[in-house]
Formats: C-alpha cells, sequence, structure tokens
C-alpha cells in the first residue's frame, strides 16, 4: 500500500517470534495490514477464565495519530464492551481532552501504543471492568449490584459459547 505509510504496530512477525501471555494476533489477510483478528485468552481467576474471544483490530490510514477500533466478534458480556461488540476503553479513544472532562489525555490514544499495549490494556478490562464510564448499561447495573448473580451467568454462558465457537 505504496500511498499509506502505515507503521506496523509491532509487526506480527514480532509477535509470532515473542509471544505475549494472554493473546494471539495476526493479519485477516495478508493483502490488508489496516485489519487484523485478534484472540484473548479469558484471564486467569477471573469470570472470563478459559475462554476465547475473537475481536477484530481495525486501523486507520493515518495510524499511529489515530486509534484503532476494536470489536468483539465472540458474544462477550462486559461493561465495557457495547453490544454489538464495540470496545470502550480509555487507551483506544481519540487523543487529547476529553469533552466530558472523565479521562485525562495521557490516558487516551498515544502514539507510542502498540498492538501489544492494547492488549494488555484489554486483558486488564476484562479482569477489572470500570463501570463508572460503561459501554454496555445493563451488565454495568448487574456487574456493580451482583457481580456473582446474572452477571456471572452471562458471562460464563459467553465463556462456554466461545469454547465451543474455538474448535468448531
Amino acid at each position: 500500500m505504496s500511498e499509506h505509510n502505515f507503521v506496523h504496530p509491532r509487526g506480527v512477525g514480532e509477535l509470532n517470534k515473542n509471544p505475549v501471555e494472554g493473546f494471539s494476533a495476526g493479519l485477516i489477510d495478508d493483502e490488508d495490514i489496516y485489519k487484523w483478528e485478534v484472540v484473548i485468552i479469558g484471564p486467569q481467576d477471573t469470570l472470563f477464565e478459559g475462554g476465547f474471544f475473537k475481536a477484530y483490530l481495525t486501523f486507520p490510514y493515518d495510524y499511529p495519530l489515530r486509534p484503532p477500533k476494536m470489536k468483539f466478534i465472540t458474544e462477550i458480556w462486559h461493561p465495557n464492551v457495547a453490544k454489538n461488540g464495540d470496545v470502550c476503553i480509555s487507551i483506544l479513544h481519540e487523543p487529547g481532552e476529553d469533552k466530558f472532562g472523565y479521562e485525562k489525555p495521557e490516558e487516551r490514544w498515544l502514539p507510542i501504543h502498540t498492538v501489544e499495549t492494547i492488549m494488555i490494556s484489554v486483558i486488564s478490562m476484562l479482569a477489572d471492568p470500570n463501570s463508572d464510564s460503561p459501554a454496555n448499561v445493563d451488565a454495568a447495573k448487574e456487574w456493580r449490584e451482583d457481580p456473582n448473580g446474572e452477571f456471572k451467568r452471562k458471562v460464563a454462558r459467553c465463556v462456554r459459547k466461545s469454547q465451543e465457537m474455538a474448535f468448531d
């Protein structure tokens, strides 16, 4: 893609040589460096443990100045993941000031972030949801009011479904 100066966010080959625990990542299609597929393994000692959650990372043409978008393809019940799969965490928000005053600029996207730092943030998000700024209000309410009740049941169902899909 000569018309764009895409900088690989830690290249696929680099990730394959030095894998990071908890996820795998690669191009969906070798012809398109802007679309990646990632699989996040549910973190140990969390409700998501044992799950295999597939997501797409779509990089803008002006990466690394702007963040990629991340969307789970595998169903996941989480306060910071919209019901359509869109991931909502600070590191993936456009750089600069937050017009709502919720996030500091340094918590938002910075050009130094890589696929690895994004995945580490998402794995951390799975382990420790932020219900103050939810993308899924229903999941946030369940997480706050009864994390070991309905929330836990819905997450367990998503984990089971992710395991079935992983081995199809």
